[in-house]
């Protein structure tokens, strides 16, 4: 296996770096219109370096974040003075650890830069220790490039491993080499990729989370004041060149999973970095479009599920685990999201359009579980066909109000729908066109409607098949 892997890797590698493009320019376009997900954040404990573990939990809560990277060797801050958090803790000073973590409502969800030697007792020891700890992730850079140890810990414990890039001389410092390092093992062998060290040694971050693309564990977030330095300063996130927007862009695209790692190393700000990461969060905050919303098609780290969801009627909604797209087939059917009710929400979704006359359409209050064809009578269809008029036509309350003007996009192009009912009040956005603001009343087939229901995909037959992805749901208190 090691003798293929010498052989074939180089070859791999030629081809991927050939295949790179680079992100000036054409990428800015192809970003902006990116509708940032919302993604979980962390804050790495080397942050807050100048304190005690136990004093960093407290800023890491007052931040309003509910994650931690822990690094090792850190000050426990408990009554033995050289305590420290570390794989080789004493089980009392692991549960005075778990017992923090408890009163401030926070999660250790990886454990790193973290060094062992590539035997299996010492590997084990650091697994164990995450097992104990409820540790997802452990992030390293092995001495070794032999990682048949650590693809059998991944495959026993099912912990991920996530290789760190320091800046050059560095080892992984550039993307290419931890992706040749990792080729070939389990894919929770991944990069614990550092946007900071990538800039320090001139590495585009966006170049290299396209090469590492399906292998990112999760990401160590940083903005600097200067490319190619060394010497480059943490700066709040927004305001250095590191492109954040982007980089959330292509992370979103990717279909990335992992913790937004924050790590501020300012020097002149260890005391107190506080301030900057606060004001960083706000804007990383800011442009995560589908920050407060609950994404209802769900999504297990990798593969897409339908866990929650009902079908009603002939057809199926087909799913690809691995995009997260939904395919009508035959019908006419509901596809309708079983786990909750929504009063009053605003839901966005991507659908596309698969023969020019495509018949489907989106219901919302669906106010009972779906038994019979009756629940066509007591909700309304935000409609999709393209080749209807008036009140049937894409964007219309189905057989109630026609829209405004047509905003829809050619047959086989993704289209976008934000769709809000408060009280009675249905608004409709299509391609960032309102084209629906309308009072709700019984109309048409309409007998009346609930004050709260289902969310539904109908599939209306084989003919006319269409494509559903992106769904998120934000309820409106």
């Amino acid at each position: 296996m090691n003798k293929i892997r010498k052989i074939f890797l180089p070859i791999f590698m030629i081809l991927l770096l050939i295949n790179i493009k680079p992100v000036k320019g054409q990428d800015m376009a192809d970003y902006k219109d990116v509708k940032i997900r919302e993604f979980k954040v962390a804050i790495q404990c080397w942050t807050f370096r100048k304190f005690t573990f136990l004093e960093t939990l407290g800023k890491v809560e007052a931040l309003g974040v509910k994650y931690l990277e822990a690094y090792p060797g850190q000050k426990l801050g408990s009554s033995d003075p050289d305590a420290t958090f570390n794989y080789d803790m004493s089980a009392e000073n692991i549960q005075i650890a778990k017992d923090a973590l408890k009163k401030h409502n926070i999660k250790i969800v990886s454990f790193g830069v973290v060094g062992f030697e590539n035997t299996v007792e010492a590997t084990k020891k650091v697994f164990e220790f995450a097992k104990k700890m409820g540790i997802e992730t452990i992030v390293t850079e092995p001495k070794d490039d032999d990682l048949s140890i650590l693809d059998k810990m991944v495959k026993e414990y099912g912990i991920k491993v996530a290789i760190h890039n320091h800046p050059l001389p560095s080892k992984y410092a550039r993307p290419e080499t931890v992706l040749k390092l990792i080729t070939g093992y389990d894919e929770r062998i991944g990069s614990c990729g550092d946007t900071g060290h990538w800039l320090r040694t001139g590495v585009n971050p966006i170049d290299a989370l396209k090469l590492l693309s399906g292998r990112m564990i999760e990401l160590h977030l940083k903005d600097l004041d200067a490319f190619g330095k060394k010497e480059a300063q943490d700066v709040p996130f927004g305001s250095g060149v590191a492109n954040v927007h982007d980089i959330l862009a292509e992370l979103t695209l990717q279909n990335f999973r992992g913790y937004l790692v924050i790590e501020h190393e300012r020097d002149s700000e260890a005391d107190n970095p506080s301030p900057s990461i606060k004001k960083g969060l706000e804007y990383i905050y800011s442009i995560m479009h589908y920050k407060g919303y609950d994404e209802i098609l769900g999504c297990n780290w990798k593969e897409y599920n339908k866990h929650g969801w009902n079908h009603y009627g002939p057809g199926y909604f087909e799913l690809d685990e691995k995009t997260g797209v939904l395919t009508s087939s035959g019908g006419m059917g509901l596809f309708w999201y079983s786990a909750k009710k929504y009063a009053d929400f605003i839901l966005e979704l991507d659908y596309k359009c698969l023969a020019p006359n495509t018949n489907s359409g989106v219901f919302i209050r669906v106010p009972d579980f779906v038994i019979s064809n009756d629940y066509i009578y007591h909700s309304f269809e935000i409609q999709i066909d393209d080749k209807s008029t008036d009140i049937h036509r894409t964007a219309s309350v189905y057989d109630s109000q026609a829209p405004k003007e047509d905003a829809f996009k050619p047959t086989g192009q993704w289209n976008h729908y934000k769709i809000s009912f408060i009280g009675d009040v249905i608004k409709v956005e299509l391609n960032g066109k309102e084209v629906i603001d309308w009072k709700a009343e019984p109309r048409g087939k309409i007998k009346d409607f609930a004050k709260e229901g289902y969310i539904g995909l109908q599939n209306h037959d084989s003919n006319a098949k269409v494509s559903f992805k992106n769904i998120f749901v934000k309820e409106v208190k």
